[in-house]
């Protein structure tokens, strides 16, 4: 069955704080909830689909249904990290076009940085005691700890791996990565919510502090609060709105493992996930005017690009130089609200926000300094897991209509 013109984004809104101290999680759900819900011109008694993954406290979709007052008759609490959002839109498309919901909410929230900053506070003044429940390492029998954790990984250097594989074989230079985060900063700087607004110059990024070789501190994304929430409908009822169409045009989602060893860290899942959801929308990724990009490192978007089919294998590092990614300069605008790179990344989660850029450039309501003339067609793919072990990639194509 293809999802191609089944449902349309009708509402957007994303949490303007960056760091939450006197906010709890299940507050910040219900407050993007309010927004995407005003945005769109609904009430919470026209959701009938509620979408939420890991990130929701308690229950989840239950502990969100009754702490938002929903009468629901579908839910979907997929997790899958950073890209759920993005095949939330997916599955909510797939639930409408069943006959499942009419309208469905999909939110995302969290404050790991307050959860931080409160429990540094704690260890400083010496009253010890154990770290907030969201910091301590999870309760898991997950089948691959006991051969992974003798090793040390962290997400920084699983990620600090993919990119050094990257450049052994095809000659990527931190230079050519320095790129992404300045292309970024070029958009951050026009956004007043975004938590890193200085335009950095590839000078910058190469001269700040390794982090993990071969990525410094400005390769990495920022940590913040917040959240974001979409609204998806029924076209009849998305044509009833006074919202531009926002039309879900192509999806596809694919996850990504260690396969028994047959480890290959030249791509990602969007290898797989881009393919199927540039087939169901029926065009070519050269016919993508903007792109909204999981950018939690700076290889991450790189990878992306090639994966996409933006550019071939190992071009990637060619492709992103010289500001070709800067909106108004380059080829391909990305991530114009400056992204995890520079804006934020709300719940260690960036795939609420692709979604909501994307659905801003094709409203063409991106800030007027970063907004793609006349955008009728955008992406938004997400990773949720880490590149160099086992992640979902999603990918979404909008149409405005």
């Amino acid at each position: 069955m293809s999802l191609n013109g089944s449902a349309y984004i009708v509402g957007a809104y994303e949490h303007p704080t960056r760091k939450a101290d006197d906010l709890s999680v299940v507050r910040l759900h219900a407050d993007v909830a309010k927004g995407a819900l005003e945005d769109a011109g609904l009430s919470k008694g026209d959701i009938d689909g509620y979408f939420c993954a890991g990130d929701a406290p308690g229950l989840g979709t239950t502990t969100m249904a009754e702490y938002l007052g929903l009468k629901l008759r579908h839910v979907d609490s997929t997790e899958c990290g950073g890209s759920a959002p993005i095949l939330h839109v997916a599955h909510a498309a797939e639930a409408i076009a069943a006959g499942h919901c009419n309208v469905a909410l999909i939110t995302l929230a969290g404050r790991p940085r307050a959860q931080m900053a409160a429990a540094q506070a704690t260890a400083k003044e010496g009253k010890g005691g154990k770290a907030p429940l969201a910091l301590r390492p999870p309760d898991t029998d997950a089948p691959e700890l006991a051969f992974e954790l003798p090793f040390g990984p962290a997400t920084q250097n699983l990620y600090a791996m993919v990119a050094k594989r990257h450049m052994f074989e095809f000659g990527t230079t931190s230079e050519q990565l320095a790129w992404i985060k300045v292309a970024a900063s070029h958009h951050a700087q026009h956004n007043p919510h975004a938590m890193l607004r200085d335009v950095v110059t590839v000078e910058d990024v190469v001269n700040s502090p390794m982090v993990s070789d071969p990525l410094h501190r400005l390769d990495c994304c920022v940590m913040s609060d917040g959240g974001g929430a979409i609204i998806v409908a029924r076209p009849e009822i998305a044509r009833q709105l006074k919202r531009s169409l926002v039309k879900v045009r192509g999806t596809g989602e694919a996850p990504k493992h260690g396969m028994g060893g047959k480890i290959d860290l030249t791509y990602s899942a969007a290898a797989w996930s881009g393919p199927l959801a540039f087939a169901e929308a029926g065009i070519t990724p050269a016919d993508i005017q903007y792109a909204s990009l999981y950018d939690s490192f700076t290889i991450t978007v790189l990878m992306q690009l090639e994966d996409l089919g933006f550019c071939k294998k190992g071009e990637g590092g060619k492709f992103v130089a010289d500001g070709n990614l800067i909106s108004g300069v380059g080829k391909l605008p990305f991530n114009t609200d400056g992204g995890g790179l520079c804006n934020n990344h709300p719940a260690n989660r960036g795939g609420i926000t692709k979604i909501i850029e994307a659905v801003r450039q094709l409203r063409g309501e991106a800030h007027p300094a970063v907004q793609v003339p006349n955008c009728a067609l955008a992406l938004a793919n997400g990773i949720g897991g880490a590149l160099a072990s086992r992640h979902t990639a999603g990918t979404l194509i909008l149409e405005r209509v």
